[in-house]
């Protein structure tokens, strides 16, 4: 049992030894290459067995015949494994090469498009990480080209809305300054309008770029949908006479939502206003509120005549409008893009969809 023993302790000091200075080779060489790590893990491997195996042979004082014999199959071992590391390891850089190629198309704008034959479950599942994560890059890309167009065209359409009024009120200005004016008070009077016009769109950028920008700060309160939906069509209510539309809201659930009632009390408007302006004279303006699966949902649908297809995924957008005029009463195209950035403050989402006769935008809100 000691001889045991004794062989035992020989053995695993030769291969601690080969083991110690292998890890000081992996060390030095740590930032090298895979098929370098992978010869010397294979050579750490084979040494240690060999340290382990002449020790216990010098300390087993085997003839010189018999030691050269164990040298020899241990060395031809050696090389049969570090061949072996060695083309694993050429094989596995390959397949890394040919990966970070892969990696780099889609850093530089392209797409991922993964290589085949991922020798390593590793490997593969980077591949499909890579993947997923290229894909998300492109639609953030697409989100961002959309988002610069329509900044664009929402710097160019408010520098034509302001400048049209502005020119007006300079007009004016003037034929009162130089008494040019035959009704004093008429003018005065459109002076007025066309300032609440421009102060109202200043205040709609001014919301906009709070929601945009991720500071618009809500205080939530526990408000029954009922009250929320009756004072906003008592609100527009005469722009409802003014433009002969009938406003309907008979369909009304007595739900609590915990709202903003100021920002929701806009939201409610602009959709109402948007409705109105877009109902021709006769026309109906519906609201409903019921509760549902997802929450309490809120909807306002109108008699436009139905949105084309191909424009409903951009309604939300900033600076969308439904023709291209952009003449009075017809705003900057902010309003929608309000409703849905002070809906998804409050977690929700907003949606529009054709009904018949026209469209139906709905807002849904996480119930209280």
């Amino acid at each position: 049992m000691n001889d045991v023993l004794l062989i035992a302790l020989f053995a695993f000091l030769g291969a601690a030894a080969a083991g110690i200075l292998g890890a000081g080779v992996l060390r030095l060489l740590r930032h090298r290459s895979l098929v370098v790590s992978l010869s010397v893990v294979a050579g750490v491997a084979v040494t240690a067995m060999l340290a382990g195996t002449l020790t216990v042979a010098w300390a087993m004082f085997l003839s010189s015949h018999d030691l050269y014999v164990v040298t020899t199959v241990v060395a031809m071992a050696a090389l049969v494994s570090l061949a072996t590391a060695i083309l694993l390891g050429r094989w596995v850089a390959a397949q890394s090469r040919e990966l970070t190629l892969a990696a780099r198309s889609f850093g530089d704008g392209g797409t991922f498009a993964a290589p085949a034959g991922q020798p390593t479950a590793e490997l593969a599942e980077l591949a499909r990480e890579l993947a997923a994560t290229s894909a998300k890059l492109d639609s953030s890309r697409v989100r961002e080209r959309a988002l610069e167009a329509s900044r664009r065209e929402l710097v160019a359409w408010i520098s034509h809305d302001l400048r049209t009024p502005l020119a007006g009120l300079r007009a004016m200005a003037e034929a009162l300054e130089d008494g040019m004016a035959a009704d004093s008070g008429r003018y005065l009077r459109q002076i007025r309008t066309e300032v609440e016009r421009m102060n109202g769109m200043v205040g709609d950028l001014f919301e906009l770029s709070r929601i945009q920008a991720g500071s618009l700060t809500l205080a939530t309160a526990r408000i029954s949908l009922y009250d929320l939906v009756g004072d906003a069509l008592a609100g527009v209510d005469p722009l409802a006479r003014e433009h002969g539309v009938r406003l309907v809201g008979d369909r009304i659930d007595e739900v609590p939502v915990e709202v903003d009632g100021k920002e929701m009390s806009r939201v409610l408007g602009n959709l109402l206003i948007n409705a109105i302006r877009r109902t021709p004279p006769d026309g109906t303006v519906a609201v409903a509120a019921h509760r549902s699966d997802g929450g309490v949902v809120l909807s306002v649908t109108d008699g436009c005549g139905g949105i084309p297809e191909e424009d409903l995924p951009r309604v939300f957008d900033t600076g969308w409008r439904g023709s291209h005029a952009r003449t009075p009463p017809a705003g900057a195209g902010l309003g929608l893009a309000i409703v849905r950035g002070i809906v998804e403050a409050h977690a929700g989402r907003a949606e529009v969809r054709n009904v018949q006769g026209g469209c139906c935008f709905s807002v849904t809100l996480p119930t209280a």
